[in-house]
């Protein structure tokens, strides 16, 4: 993308506001240039950071702008590459899933695999599976989830090799929501080897809270709060908090006879996971039973 900036580097998934306005700072260049390839990626991921803030109308709406700008090109030359057409599917379909309409989103994921297959762009193939996996049914979430880990390991792009963490996450979940938690806690123990391979302390402690999770659902009950415990004491440690970390806390402690004690951990619970927009629109029962453990008395 000649010399302009590598805007994907600047994406921090934990703060979408603030990527946004990197983002921003890079279109007057993108539109001086007139490179309409990297213009139409960078709104696609201007859009994405509407999506994770659940700004779904906006997102939709640059997404239009994006599409406008790969469909509209007077200039052969900055015609857009397949990579643009696959970002837009991806983000297209990522605003539709995250607002509830699996169905709209399913269709686009599919395309922007096919699509991206075809242009031999693996990096964003696994990412159109791995989404597939996420909105499909159990059985076809499986099967996308495999595809997609395969399609990773055959990679000769590192980058697309990247996607084998939250791969074993994401297949780890759906054995678990199956109810096949020996499957689910192998994956998520494999996750957990890959994250420790690498410097990111923060994946690496979401994987060890799911195999913490996994061992909660086998009945490993005493095993999973100790692993939950010493997730509290290295956010503690960090100056960090996770909603995730004190439910877990809180459910074991349940489970082991002790209410007492986990009723501040169930309040620190919902105090932190009532910030979740999605939690407190889709898993109103879990979180009302987080509010009535973390007060009862």
């Amino acid at each position: 993308m000649s010399n302009l900036p590598d805007f994907d580097k600047l994406w921090d998934y934990n703060d979408p506001e603030q990527t946004e306005k990197a983002f921003q700072d890079l279109l007057p260049a993108a539109e001086r240039v007139g490179n309409h390839d990297y213009h139409a990626q960078l709104l696609t991921q201007i859009a994405r950071t509407h999506s994770l803030r659940r700004q779904f109308v906006e997102a939709h709406r640059i997404l239009d702008e994006a599409e406008t700008l790969i469909v509209n090109i007077d200039n052969p030359s900055n015609d857009p590459t397949q990579t643009s057409r696959v970002r837009l599917l991806l983000e297209r379909g990522r605003a539709f899933n995250s607002a509830g309409d699996t169905d709209s989103a399913r269709p686009l994921f599919k395309e922007a695999w096919e699509l991206a297959r075809k242009a031999g762009e693996d990096y964003h193939a696994v990412d159109a599976a791995h989404m597939l996996g996420i909105c499909e049914p159990a059985d076809a979430s499986l099967m996308w989830n495999n595809r997609a880990m395969e399609a990773a390991e055959a990679s000769d792009d590192p980058h697309a090799k990247d996607w084998l963490g939250p791969l074993y996450n994401n297949t780890g979940w759906t054995y678990h929501d199956e109810g096949e938690y020996e499957k689910a806690l192998e994956l998520f123990e494999k996750g957990l080897a890959w994250r420790n391979e690498r410097d990111n302390p923060q994946a690496t402690r979401i994987a060890k809270w799911t195999v913490g999770r996994a061992k909660r659902s086998l009945g490993h009950t005493e095993e999973a709060l100790a692993m939950q415990q010493s997730l509290l004491k290295e956010h503690e440690a960090t100056g960090t908090s996770d909603g995730y970390v004190f439910e877990e806390v809180a459910e074991c402690l349940f489970a082991l006879g002790r209410p007492d004690e986990a009723r501040p951990h169930f309040d620190r619970a919902y105090q932190e996971l009532s910030k979740d927009g999605w939690l407190v629109d889709n898993e109103s029962e879990r979180m009302g039973r987080l509010k009535r453990l973390g007060s009862e008395q």
